[in-house]
């Protein structure tokens, strides 16, 4: 009924289904705020609770302060039009094609470097920058198979890039499940609007995985490599796994023998030639980086360098998830691409300048301040919700180490009705969208995560701090129908037991999978 939205509050923040001017929809959520006024409270609540217990029957959850939950689905959707997303998603693709030739030149002959577009201390110091890497080339040039660009909207409802995730990306499980739980939800919506579907990603990342098999196979293998169930991206792994129709390996299934990676399996040794890891660069080969690794396989490195054997992602991807490098990224699609870029960043102040230091020192309490390095939200301090002494604190860390930190204004992100303890009411969101690179094509999903921050006023969207998610509408293109069945030609599923694991100690492993950064599942850079 009506009273779903009577008394729903207009703040400072650019709403994206209310216009706080007429009080009511805009023009894309017509549909949606048309069929949500016609439900009444208990209503939705009702669907809400179907949603939840949906969840937790297929158990798609997160981990939450070392406690694994059903991971929290608002009830009411994000909807882009059609038009928009013809803006946003050749803006995504945009900037993969640019980080793409900007990690093939880092590693390579480093150009933009010698041209001064970006300076080799920023580059070099970044703890991602991986020397082990220098000089591998991926067999069809993709370095960036899979990529998650975090987008905000501001105040006038404007698309940002906030950040850039090209190491692991995690999330886009919750995509598909959100998907086929909304689908359920409100039947009636997906039948009288055009939304364009998701369910072809697994069907795209196998055929970007293919393509990228080494020089001569005709038939790739190819596995996902997880760091075990421990990891808070498990669900993810093993979906994925599952709906592209390959084997879910751990480190300890695999080995290298005459410069090859093998698989072990029942019927005895397998060749591997693409391996999409969701192993951190850290544990995946400890000949090339931590000795003490039992997640990855010894002799990853020299086998990828041989070209018998390709990581998706590749290794050393980091370097363009550095919050500083991000700051390059607009200077880079020109230098590179030779195009001006279709989504700006979010202004950003380098404090290894000293004329930028010196002026956000001097308004910490207005900004936000993110260390370069940081994942989910951690370690990142809001300026006019830190106390003193935090502020304090922090100005000693930013004089001490200024590489080591970013500055932002406060971008008061979009809102969108969700549904509360106290009703429909706006809250914060941030977007996702994920791409996915054949060496031909960048192939954005259409929509993506949206995380919502659901404690009123909170602007950190990860599920790391409390945070949820809503299902993402592309509306318009072609009528929803089935995706294509693999063809012939892609990787068969194997039996899911053919894997034989070998011991090892299970104390050891799981603390090694917890110091991953693998809890990016729904994370990444704080939307501030």
């Amino acid at each position: 009924m009506a009273d779903l939205f009577d008394d729903y509050p207009t703040g400072a923040a650019w709403d994206e289904m209310i216009d706080p001017e007429t009080g009511g929809s805009r023009a894309a959520y017509r549909h949606l705020h048309a069929a949500l006024a016609q439900l009444s409270a208990g209503e939705l609540r009702g669907r809400a609770d179907t949603l939840a217990r949906s969840y937790l029957a297929q158990g798609v959850t997160f981990d939450f302060a070392g406690e694994e939950r059903p991971f929290p689905l608002d009830v009411v959707p994000r909807v882009v039009a059609g038009e928009e997303w013809e803006h946003v998603a050749p803006g995504v693709a945009q900037r993969v094609r640019a980080l793409e030739a900007f990690l093939a030149d880092v590693y390579g002959p480093q150009r933009a470097i010698a041209d001064g577009v970006v300076p080799r201390s920023v580059v070099v110091s970044s703890e991602h920058f991986h020397r082990a890497a220098r000089g591998i080339q991926p067999p069809n040039g993709v370095r960036v198979h899979v990529s998650g660009i975090d987008l905000v909207r501001d105040g006038q409802g404007d698309w940002r890039v906030l950040e850039d995730n090209v190491r692991v990306p995690s999330g886009v499980s919750y995509v598909l499940s959100n998907r086929r739980a909304m689908a359920q939800t409100f039947p009636e919506l997906f039948a009288a609007l055009r939304i364009r579907p998701v369910v072809d990603y697994p069907r795209r990342l196998l055929a970007a995985l293919t393509a990228a098999a080494p020089a001569g196979v005709d038939d790739p293998t190819v596995v996902v490599l997880t760091p075990g169930v421990f990891n808070s991206a498990y669900f993810e792994h093993a979906l994925l796994a599952r709906t592209m129709g390959v084997e879910l390996v751990e480190g300890r299934d695999l080995f290298c023998a005459a410069g090859r990676v093998w698989m072990r399996t029942t019927q005895g040794r397998r060749r591997v030639d693409v391996i999409y890891r969701r192993v951190d660069d850290e544990f995946l080969d400890p000949v090339s980086f931590r000795s003490d690794s039992l997640l990855g396989s010894p002799g990853l490195m020299t086998c990828a360098r041989n070209g018998t054997v390709t990581l998706a992602n590749a290794v050393g991807n980091g370097v363009a998830d550095d919050k500083l490098v991000y700051t390059y990224v607009p200077d880079l699609i020109r230098y590179y691409l030779g195009e001006e870029p279709v989504l700006p960043n979010v202004d950003t102040w380098r404090l290894e300048d000293p004329g930028a230091l010196e002026e956000v020192l001097d308004r910490l309490d207005e900004l936000v301040v993110k260390p370069v390095a940081g994942s989910g939200g951690k370690g990142l301090v809001v300026g006019p919700a830190a106390s003193r002494a935090e502020l304090a604190e922090l100005r000693t860390r930013l004089v001490e180490d200024p590489r080591g930190w970013i500055a932002q204004p406060v971008v008061q992100l979009s809102t969108i009705p969700t549904l509360v303890e106290d009703g429909l009411r706006p809250r914060h969101t941030d977007l996702r969208p994920f791409a996915v690179n054949d060496g031909d094509a960048v192939w954005v999903l259409p929509g993506g995560l949206t995380r919502v921050a659901l404690p009123e006023g909170q602007l950190v969207v990860n599920s790391s701090q409390g945070g949820g998610s809503k299902d993402t509408w592309v509306l318009g293109g072609a009528v929803p129908r089935r995706a294509p069945q693999a063809s012939s030609g892609l990787p068969q599923p194997v039996p899911l037991d053919a894997a034989v694991p070998i011991d090892a100690n299970p104390s050891d492993v799981r603390v090694q999978v917890m110091q991953q950064q693998q809890s990016r599942t729904v994370d990444g850079g704080a939307s501030c």
